[in-house]
């Protein structure tokens, strides 16, 4: 079973990203967080095989949570969904190592490039 980390400040955020999701992986197990705090105790603790991170977030950036996360697993594999697409901090967290950086707002096609990445299962397919 894939083990999947949504972590989202926006509740309706973490419910419309399960929701298209969960209708293209078969044999996924979902667990959501709040903030990138509660992500990152999430990711230590149950050491999810994928993170989907939103950027804006409180208490803990995602950037910062995916730093943390990296040096906690440096083969994390971490997809970012955000509206945050400044082009400065797209490229810093695509030199973090992350699979993908996708911009919100999530639609079918997004989520099955999502979807993809996870089936692959592999950085750069």
């Amino acid at each position: 079973m894939t083990k999947v980390l949504i972590v989202d400040d926006s509740k309706f955020s973490q419910k419309i990203t399960y929701s298209f999701l969960n209708q293209y992986l078969e044999d996924a197990e979902f667990e959501f967080a709040s903030d990138g705090e509660e992500g990152l105790n999430k990711f230590t603790e149950n050491r999810p095989d994928y993170m989907i991170v939103d950027l804006l977030m409180p208490k803990l950036r995602g950037q910062d949570l995916i730093e943390k996360a990296k040096q906690v697993d440096r083969e994390a594999n971490v997809i970012v969904l955000s509206a945050d697409v400044q082009n400065r901090v797209r490229e810093v967290v695509e030199k973090m190592g992350v699979l993908s950086f996708i911009n919100k707002p999530l639609d079918d096609k997004k989520a099955k490039k999502i979807c993809d990445i996870i089936g692959n299962g592999a950085r750069g397919q």
